[in-house]
């Protein structure tokens, strides 16, 4: 099951009552008050782990809530604080306030932690309002409650190159054949319900260069306002780096037109409004072993056009397989250089 998007209530700890309290000792003359105060509430934090890949667990546990603080006591005794509590999160979850819609925090790196909700402080004993004037004090707080909060947690797949094309244009094939990935594959549109991971490597044990390839469920027109599978998997590619948009060239897709699919989702991409059309993009024809020549000789003129680089495959032949391959390991290399670049200058101007 891949849980994507989950909704969860908080409860920070309330902090504990401050005591009212007076010592009675036989050998502590005028003793006075000696109320402790309450200790202080638990607080809730999150934390992201690469051991975590789904939100499922928040799907049947949606409400948490940390140990409030003890209440003080005499002698002037301090509560003891509450217990956090640490929710994990898979590296790549945004957490959003459900009530206000406001962005908490994006999880882009594995062991990042930050509190959610804080803990109520505790209340003063007695002891703490005693004065010259005022010095048998009966005032005494109660803790402070802690912060209850709504969230709305979206989880986006962390992957280098993002394999986006129409219903059964052979992505599951491909991504199962370049990596150890065992995604489901049939003949009929939507076999893949949700994305599929792979890991690629290229090159030898010195020169190595891996990358992670997300096959994403397949594209149909209107896919940007709810179409087919719609929005539910558009937001996974916000966070590739690379796009490989495969078109099937055989004529079992039933489709004649291979330009006019291409446009369509071209345009779903736009369509979504997060920049996925300026995102590199490889254009790879499918099913060249079963292809119709017309339409491979079309999308092929297309591309040139387009001055988009042009890449034959058949994932059942192996044929284009290997040179594909290379090409997506340059073109990842040649991103997260540039992106390396720009944080060691952003690093330097601070």
């Amino acid at each position: 099951m891949f849980i994507d998007e989950a909704k969860i209530r908080v409860k920070a700890g309330d902090g504990g009552n401050g005591c009212m309290a007076f010592r009675r000792e036989k050998y502590v003359p005028r003793g006075g008050p000696s109320g402790g105060d309450g200790g202080k509430g638990g607080d809730v934090w999150m934390e992201s782990s690469e051991r975590h890949n789904t939100l499922v667990h928040f799907r049947f546990n949606p409400e948490y809530k940390a140990q409030r603080g003890r209440h003080g006591e005499g002698a002037k005794k301090t509560g003891r604080d509450g217990v956090d509590i640490v929710l994990k999160v898979p590296v790549g979850t945004i957490v959003y306030d459900e009530d206000t819609g406001e962005k908490v925090h994006d999880f882009a790196h594995a062991d990042d932690r930050i509190v959610i909700a804080r803990g109520g402080r505790g209340g003063r004993g007695n002891a703490q309002f005693a004065t010259s004037t005022h010095q048998a004090p009966r005032e005494h707080e109660d803790g402070r409650p802690g912060e209850e909060r709504n969230f709305l947690l979206e989880l986006k797949l962390l992957a280098d190159v993002g394999i986006v094309g129409y219903p059964n244009v052979g992505k599951s094939t491909l991504i199962s054949r370049i990596s150890a990935a065992r995604p489901k594959i049939a003949d009929y549109p939507f076999t893949t319900l949700e994305p599929n991971l792979g890991v690629v490597a290229v090159g030898d044990a010195k020169e190595e260069i891996s990358f992670v390839v997300a096959d994403i469920p397949g594209l149909i027109e209107g896919a940007h306002t709810g179409s087919g599978l719609g929005t539910q998997f558009l937001r996974h590619i916000e966070r590739t780096r690379l796009l490989v948009h495969l078109v099937d060239v055989s004529d079992a897709s039933g489709r004649p037109d291979v330009v006019k699919d291409v446009e369509v989702i071209l345009g779903e991409l736009s369509n979504f409004g997060a920049e996925l059309e300026k995102k590199p993009m490889l254009m790879v024809a499918s099913k060249i072993d079963v292809a119709n020549p017309e339409k491979l000789k079309k999308l092929k003129s297309w591309c040139t056009r387009k001055k988009l680089k042009f890449y034959p495959i058949s994932a059942v032949t192996g044929e284009g397989i290997e040179k594909l391959k290379f090409a997506m390991a340059e073109q990842v290399e040649r991103v997260r250089t540039r992106l390396s670049a720009e944080h060691a200058e952003i690093g330097q101007g601070t």
